[in-house]
């Protein structure tokens, strides 16, 4: 009987170390934290389009470099090019973050300019500022896309 309950014992506070250990990995990926470093450049006349580059760096210690593409419209007229950062939120995997996000912005530079932008894709949020130089103004919609370096046009 002793015997049985000194299994029973091992058997239960193996089962918690196991299942403690997945809850602390479920936790921790839920709280993953990316941020990406970026450079674009685009123009606008009511069309808006740019693409760049950039780099993506997870505190779970993934990392990519991906290729960045914009497209959308409004009443936009320039032409620019920029530098910038974004943190993303709500990311469990890498693999989260690439995709579509619907963005909203509203801009007007001359020579310098700046911008700070949100937007979403699904449960994923990308939060980004950018410097950089040219001429632009206008408020539009556009379609994001973030894809890793290797992968074919959309």
């Amino acid at each position: 009987m002793r015997r049985v309950k000194q299994y029973c014992s091992v058997v239960i506070l193996a089962a918690s170390l196991i299942l403690g250990a997945t809850a602390v990995s479920a936790h921790e990926r839920a709280n993953t934290a990316c941020t990406m470093t970026f450079a674009m450049k685009g123009w606008s006349a009511l069309y808006q389009t740019a693409s760049g580059h950039g780099s993506i760096r997870c505190t779970n210690g993934q990392s990519s470099r991906v290729r960045l593409n914009m497209r959308g419209g409004g009443l936009t007229a320039g032409q620019y090019k920029v530098r910038g950062k974004g943190d993303f939120t709500g990311v469990q995997n890498i693999s989260d973050i690439y995709g579509a996000y619907v963005a909203t912005d509203a801009h007007a530079g001359v020579v310098k300019s700046g911008n700070a932008q949100v937007m979403t894709k699904g449960t994923v949020s990308l939060a980004i500022a950018s410097k950089g130089e040219g001429i632009d103004i206008g408020v539009g919609i556009s379609r994001f896309v973030i894809q890793p370096a290797g992968a074919k046009k959309k």
